[in-house]
Parts: structure tokens; sequence; C-alpha cells
């Protein structure tokens, strides 16, 4: 009986911290200061929790080769959060996903700029992806929309 009610008391009382979201660690993003949807981007990222702190350059191509990020996947903006590089406009879900399931790639690109991609807006829903970018150089496939 007593070993059922520890397991009652522990279910009762630490759970519920185990349970709590764990907050989201910041992103430090890297941009011009004269791009607006960079700026539109970073309120997306805010808008889903995110704390976000800007860096404006006006060498945002030193930022990407000191994080690793291949040229052909190069966007306007790159970001740093949780130990990964975020390339572009990449939706928070995308950032959310691989910050809880913590694969060992470098991080997340979506190369350009997407015309229907967070930040970017355009009305209308042209297909676009997200490519992770593995330690070794390559790419593949995350997420399409």
């Amino acid at each position: 009986m007593q070993a059922k009610i520890r397991v009652l008391l522990l279910l009762l009382f630490v759970s519920p911290l185990t349970w709590a979201a764990q907050p989201l660690p910041k992103v430090t993003v890297y941009k011009s200061a004269s791009c607006g949807c960079c700026e539109k981007w970073v309120a997306h990222m805010r808008a889903n929790g995110f704390e976000v702190v800007t860096r404006d350059t006006d060498n945002v191509a030193a930022q990407k080769v000191r994080l690793g990020v291949p040229e052909k996947m190069a966007s306007c903006h790159t970001a740093e959060v949780g130990g990964y590089v975020v390339e572009g406009h990449v939706p928070a879900a995308d950032v959310k996903r691989l910050l809880a399931s913590k694969p060992n790639i470098r991080g997340l690109a979506a190369p350009g700029m997407p015309a229907s991609a967070p930040g970017m807006d355009q009305p209308g829903k042209i297909p676009y992806t997200v490519y992770s970018l593995k330690k070794n150089g390559t790419t593949a496939e995350y997420a399409r929309y």
C-alpha cells in the first residue's frame, strides 16, 4: 500500500514538472539592416515562442562560411539556435522539430527566398523545400511545402 501511495505522490508532485514545456533556446539572426523579409521572419519566430536577437551586418556571407552553410543553400539571413544553423525562411515548426529530435546534422536551410515561406508571405501556395544540412556537406529533404 505504501508503494502505491509513493507512486501516486510522484505522479502528483514530480510529473507535472517533467511535463512542463522546456523553454525554447534563443535564436541569433545575422541579417542585413535593410532586409524587410528578414524582419518578418524574425517576427514569425517570435510569434512562435522564440526569443530572437538580431545582429545586423554588412557581411552575412561570413557567418554562412563560419557556420558551414553550403553556397547552394544560401538565403538572405542566417541564424543560430540550440547549436544548429538555420538558413533562410525555415518555418518555426521545423525549427521546433529539429530542436526536439536533436539529429546529428549541422542544421536546416530554405535556400533562396521561397515566395510562400514565413517572412515572404506572398499569396498563393508556391511549393518549396526545407533541407537538412549534414555535417559532411551534403543535404537531404527535411520538409516540403
